[in-house]
């Protein structure tokens, strides 16, 4: 049995999935400047105005907050689902938290320089203690 592109591609986006995870959950700007594009987009509308930022932007943001693994967090952590468009463009629904917020991320992402990485991360969260 062979493994279809797809097949290696899934493996590929899911283990990339994971140190987006490990990013968030341990504030490692660094890990999660592997995972990103330089030139990727961080969009949500979930308050009153969109918050639309480039990623220097978001990297500042995570260096100045506690990371959820310094507070002793439960991880949420899952991939709901990761589709692709073609060989080099994949979209990943995910989900977690930093609380008290709690995320639902899609994530586009293309294959560029031999790697995926992820292009935009559009997101919505809602606000809620934990259980």
């Amino acid at each position: 049995m062979t493994t279809t592109p797809h097949a290696a591609a899934y493996g590929e986006v899911a283990a990339l999935m994971q140190d987006y995870f490990d990013g968030l959950y341990h504030g490692d700007t660094q890990r999660l400047r592997r995972v990103f594009h330089p030139e990727a987009v961080y969009a949500t509308a979930s308050e009153e105005d969109p918050l639309i930022l480039r990623m220097n932007e978001y990297f500042e943001i995570v260096d100045s907050r506690p990371s959820p693994a310094s507070r002793g967090e439960h991880r949420t952590d899952q991939i709901l689902s990761i589709e692709f468009a073609g060989p080099v463009t994949a979209v990943a629904k995910l989900r977690c938290s930093i609380v008290p917020k709690h995320f639902i991320d899609l994530l586009s992402l293309i294959r560029v320089e031999g790697r995926w990485q992820i292009i935009a991360k559009v997101f919505h969260f809602t606000v809620h203690a934990p259980v």
